[in-house]
């Protein structure tokens, strides 16, 4: 099954899109991971949950997890305060996931090998346009839908 088939539409923020937007995306929508589009619309990261988490720690609660036991709620709130004005590509891990992507004609095996490899469990499929530099995001491919075309070619869905 060609990429194109298996795509299915995923939310996404932008790199200039508020940061706090990008949290309630991630909340509201249950999404294992955060897609990052640039402003023309190019897949810029893809962030597991786990990793948008931890940036919402301070960093001495980082290096001392004994802290994390005697910090309140109170102080808790105000990590959501420090989001105020940041963009998501302000807020983003210095280290952020290259967006594993696949043309639209990928095969399934071609599709799982990428994910396998990136360690992301989004795979982004993109469509290039007549000019080199026009691509667009035709959808993606979650790590569930791939298990759930697997368990279906197997018959044992």
């Amino acid at each position: 099954m060609p990429a194109r088939d298996l795509a299915e539409p995923y939310p996404h923020v932008t790199t200039d899109d508020p940061a706090i937007d990008a949290v309630r995306l991630l909340a509201e929508r249950d999404l294992p991971a955060l897609l990052v589009l640039d402003a023309d619309g190019v897949p810029y990261a893809v962030v597991p949950g786990s990793q948008l988490v931890r940036q919402l720690v301070p960093e001495y609660v980082m290096e001392d997890p004994l802290l994390a036991a005697v910090i309140d709620d109170r102080h808790a709130d105000a990590l959501a305060v420090e989001l105020d004005g940041l963009t998501v590509s302000e807020w983003l891990p210095r280290r952020t996931f290259k967006p594993p992507y696949v043309g639209p004609d990928a095969g399934v095996l071609q599709i799982a090998a990428v994910m396998a490899r990136s360690h992301v469990p989004l795979v982004a499929v993109v469509e290039h346009g007549i000019a080199a530099d026009q691509v667009r995001l035709v959808g993606v491919v979650s790590a569930s839908a791939l298990m759930r075309h697997f368990l279906a070619v197997g018959g044992r869905a």
